[in-house]
């Protein structure tokens, strides 16, 4: 018996369609060989990702070329699932009777849960690490570590009436500049008569303010004030340096936090903005009435805290470190989330060799180097050994052709409506990752420039899609 095409499926009415399996006719024999074929393309459609991660670890690709094919193989990925998936399930679903707008929802809601599916399971993952194994998704991922971790800081800061009077919006610059110093019950991080050198912040702990009484200060004086969590000890210390008024004395153990004057007078003198609000804090009367205006605390650390964007190298590769290791299982399975849904629909549309989706293999194939070769890069620099990383990659092999079968065995024999819907839920999920890691994986690496192999990936692909249509 011949094998049939999807075209041909579509002569076949509705009732027919969705009570028999595509496949249903064929023996024992043809199905193990049907089996054995869907799993080499499944292995050749991923293998270019043990050469990319081979690559990454041994080989300095420039980062244009990466780019050149991340965003190549992107434009073959979109041109395979606009017309090889898409369009063509829809022109199945108007042949079954289904109109435009009835066609265009199903296919559309289809590719819309994909792209959910895919977007929250890469967000899950990320989360747990996963973000490790690509440039800018770890940049996002390191960005929104670094806000989550100034928040308390932030939060500490505003309670200060001369840090509510600085811009929020250049507040992160502040951060570096600013130290967590720990004192034992007893010590005195400075007493009376000393330079007002740095702005302090109680961060945990208590503190007692003990009245001047020079070198005869002790223990037992009676404290003027018991300062905890969030109090702030002479912040004007900042902006005039005048000596300090009275002894400050941890009485338990006590974090506090310190902001150096040399350190902040530095920092404004680098940020205009900064040095134009200190200026104006400094006129006698701002001072005085420092407490009586502002912006409200929780407003400001809110501002603030969003506009914690930037990361230094330091910050990235320390974090790089301290996510990748544990991260493993993450990194696993969002190598193996990047690999299900497009080999799915490679399974689900085999019905022999004349049938493979040349532009979607294409597309996964190709971009498969580039992502393996910057995530095995990445990996490397988070520690793990290339005997892991390439094990790691393995997986997505291994997925690939379990997915592959899985694709064709399940989603291929399925009725026709289950078939087509399944698949356009793959296909939203691979649309969701040319555009959550592919694209921005190349523009990262090289540039606005990318617009050109991606538009060349597309036409690529057209052809491809042209040659194997029927006339």
């Amino acid at each position: 018996m011949p094998i049939r095409t999807p075209a041909d499926s579509y002569r076949f009415p509705i009732s027919r369609l969705d009570t028999v399996p595509m496949r249903a006719f064929s023996g024992p024999m043809t199905g193990f060989v049907d089996i054995a074929a869907v799993a080499f393309v499944g292995f050749v459609t991923t293998s270019s990702t043990m050469l990319g991660a081979l690559l990454g670890l041994w080989v300095r690709i420039p980062k244009s070329v990466l780019a050149t094919l991340l965003a190549f193989a992107a434009g073959s990925l979109i041109c395979a699932l606009a017309i090889e998936l898409a369009l063509e399930s829809v022109h199945a679903l108007q042949h079954q009777q289904f109109g435009r707008t009835e066609a265009w929802q199903f296919v559309g809601g289809g590719f819309a849960l994909g792209a959910v599916i895919y977007y929250c399971g890469a967000m899950f993952l990320e989360q747990r690490g996963a973000a490790v194994r690509l440039p800018t998704r770890f940049y996002e991922f390191a960005v929104n570590q670094k806000r989550k971790s100034s928040q308390e800081l932030i939060g500490l800061l505003s309670k200060s009436d001369l840090m509510r009077h600085l811009p929020p919006e250049r507040i992160e610059a502040l951060l570096p500049y600013i130290e967590v110093r720990t004192l034992n019950a007893g010590d005195d991080p400075f007493r009376a008569g000393d330079k007002g050198d740095a702005l302090y912040i109680v961060k945990h702990g208590n503190v007692a303010v003990l009245p001047d009484r020079g070198e005869n200060t002790s223990s037992a004086e009676k404290p003027i004030a018991q300062l905890s969590e969030g109090q702030i000890l002479e912040e004007m210390a900042l902006l005039t340096g005048n000596p300090r008024s009275a002894t400050i004395r941890a009485t338990i153990t006590t974090e506090l936090l310190r902001i150096g004057k040399d350190d902040f007078e530095r920092l404004i003198h680098e940020d205009r903005d900064l040095e134009a609000a200190v200026r104006r804090l400094s006129h006698k009367r701002a001072i005085s009435n420092l407490s009586s205006s502002g912006v409200n605390p929780a407003t400001w650390a809110a501002i603030a805290a969003s506009n914690v964007h930037h990361l230094t190298r330091r910050e990235s590769d320390t974090l790089r470190v301290k996510t990748g290791h544990g991260a493993g299982l993450a990194i696993v399975l969002g190598n193996i989330l990047d690999t299900i849904p497009g080999c799915l629909v490679i399974g689900a549309k085999f019905d022999g060799m004349q049938t493979l989706s040349l532009s979607l293999i294409l597309g996964m194939f190709i971009g498969g180097i580039p992502e393996a070769a910057a995530s095995a890069a990445i990996l490397r620099k988070a520690g793990y050994s290339a005997g892991t990383v390439l094990l790691l990659w393995s997986t997505v092999v291994v997925a690939g052709i379990v997915s592959a079968v899985a694709g064709h065995d399940l989603i291929g024999n399925s009725p026709s409506l289950v078939s087509t819907f399944l698949q356009a839920v793959a296909g939203g999920a691979v649309l969701a990752l040319v555009a959550h890691a592919m694209i921005p994986e190349a523009i990262h690496q090289g540039g606005s420039v990318i617009v050109l192999p991606t538009v060349a990936g597309f036409l690529f692909a057209l052809y491809f899609a042209l040659s194997s249509a029927p006339l």
